[in-house]
Formats: C-alpha cells, structure tokens, sequence
C-alpha cells in the first residue's frame, strides 16, 4: 500500500489534490488535525495520523507527526534490505508523496499586537521535519511544500514524469524550510534586540 501524507495549514486547492490521489491514482491518505477534519468532510477516504501510528496528537497539537511510522515511511530507501526489515518488524508503510506548509509564522507576527507566546505557538516543528525527511529521500518521495505545485505534479503523475521533478521538488523545499528558519531567527533577533 502507497500512502501520501497531506498536512497543511494553507489548504488552498487541497481537495482536488486529495481527490485525484486517493480516486485516481489509488493512494490512501494519511492526515492530522485540520487537513484531516477538511478531507474528511469531502467525503474523501482519509486516516488519522493518531490513528495510523496508534499514538494520539499530545500537548495541545505540538506533537502530531513526530513518529517513526511518519518518519520511517517517508526516510525508508526503497532499494535497502535493512530498511526493508526495520519497516517490516515495526508495520511501517511506505509513505510515496508528502504535501506539507507550514504554520503561518510570517503572517503572525506581521500582526502589530502579536505577543511573544503567539509566535512560538507558530512555530512550525512536526511539518518541517516531514518536509525534509522527504526532500532528503526525494529519490523515492515526493514533496509539496505549495499549492502552486499541485497541478503540475498531477500532470507529472500523469505522463509518468514525477521521478523527473523530485530533486527539483527537493530543492524547493529546502528553499522552503530555509526562508521559514530565517523569518524566525530574524524575528527573534529583533524582538531581542528591543529588550
């Protein structure tokens, strides 16, 4: 079985995406907390995160995706007899396609009255390490870091060209996640700088 795991906070254009994956292309869904609760309520078959690892979402939603079924699924080479047994004996699938943005910290704290507290509420960690479990295995995974992606990624799936566009997908992500820990060093930088 070919899992995707979509968790995303902007949710733009999720729906057709989830569609075409789960109706077209056969995978089953996995997703944690609101992206799960949207999916869902499309009618569109979807698992828990929580309910796939058998560990429930703790400390008010920080803890969601940091598991080894998640990381596992996502980091396993699909050519290694070791990864292969490690999944086996700890009922890991293969998780082919990540579809992960992240908390929106920029947006945040672009707010004038936001407080110290809000901000590192919306510091993304669990969606940061999904994206680059999956861009660091981009042989075998796909990943998604924006909606603007998502139709030409169905069009790859299509003409068979997804394994093409991984590292060019890698390096987005990467770009990604370096802007994110950017806008989050400087903010705090800032912030400290006031005290």
């Amino acid at each position: 079985m070919s899992y995707a795991l979509l968790s995303v906070s902007n949710k733009d254009r999720i729906l057709p995406l989830a569609s075409v994956l789960h109706h077209i292309h056969g995978y089953t869904l996995l997703s944690s907390g609101g992206t799960a609760a949207v999916i869902s309520e499309a009618d569109i078959p979807v698992i828990k995160v929580s309910d796939y690892t058998g560990s429930p979402e703790i400390l008010g939603g920080r803890v969601k995706t940091l598991h080894p079924k998640v990381h596992g699924g996502i980091l396993a080479k699909r050519d290694d007899e070791v990864h292969d047994a490690d999944r086996e004996a700890n009922g890991i699938g293969l998780i082919d396609i990540v579809v992960v943005n992240l908390y929106p910290f920029q947006e945040t704290v672009a707010k004038p009255d936001v407080t110290w507290d809000e901000a590192i509420e919306n510091i993304d960690i669990g969606g940061p390490t999904m994206v680059r479990s999956a861009a660091k295995n981009h042989a075998h995974v796909s990943i998604l870091t924006n909606p603007e992606q998502y139709d030409i990624f169905v069009e790859a799936l299509k003409d068979g060209s997804v394994d093409d566009m991984r590292p060019q997908l890698a390096l987005e992500a990467f770009k990604h996640t370096a802007e994110y820990d950017a806008a989050i060093s400087g903010w705090m930088y800032g912030r400290l700088l006031e005290l």
